[in-house]
């Protein structure tokens, strides 16, 4: 009798689903930049709790910390979208640090004004990577991930919000 012939090991971790394997392979790369820029972001906003300074320090520091909180949050569904559309996700640090397109900021001093700047900038960049992350959803006839993605924007858009209010006059 043979032995029983193994799978490739990328077979290994196959979802089924009736998406076309291009084109969900298409959407979960999209995701995957969603993924490793809100965990860039979450580190960020993390950092940027952590060392904030000054006459708001209390109203800035809950704030960050609250958005954080958030955006951690997404990235668990992000990533099981990811397998259910058939394909991995992320694995490390490196592997987010390949995929990330927002910048760290690794300065010894930044002001709160220009944390708020910053964080509402790089929140602003994650709606355009989800709307691209829609669009190719929509392409592919993947409605869980096109209502995923709605979800996902409108979080980014109110801490955008937040973030240019909270920086009015600072």
């Amino acid at each position: 009798m043979a032995p029983k012939k193994q799978k490739a090991s990328s077979d290994r971790l196959k979802t089924p689903t009736d998406l076309k394997s291009n084109a969900a392979m298409s959407v979960a790369q999209g995701l995957n930049k969603v993924l490793a820029d809100s965990y860039a972001l979450y580190l960020k906003t993390k950092n940027f709790h952590w060392h904030v300074s000054g006459p708001h320090f209390r109203d800035y520091h809950l704030m960050f910390d609250e958005q954080a909180a958030q955006i951690l949050a997404t990235t668990d569904l992000i990533a099981e979208r990811v397998r259910k559309t058939g394909n991995v996700t992320l694995r490390s640090i490196g592997d987010i640090g390949r995929h990330q397109t927002i910048r760290d900021n690794d300065a010894d001093f930044v002001s709160p004004k220009d944390m708020l700047d910053e964080l509402r900038e790089d929140n602003l960049a994650l709606v355009q990577s989800l709307r691209a992350v829609k669009k190719a959803a929509a392409g592919a006839g993947d409605n869980a991930t096109e209502g995923m993605t709605d979800d996902l924007t409108d979080q980014a858009e109110q801490r955008a919000w937040f973030l240019f209010e909270a920086g009015r006059g600072a």
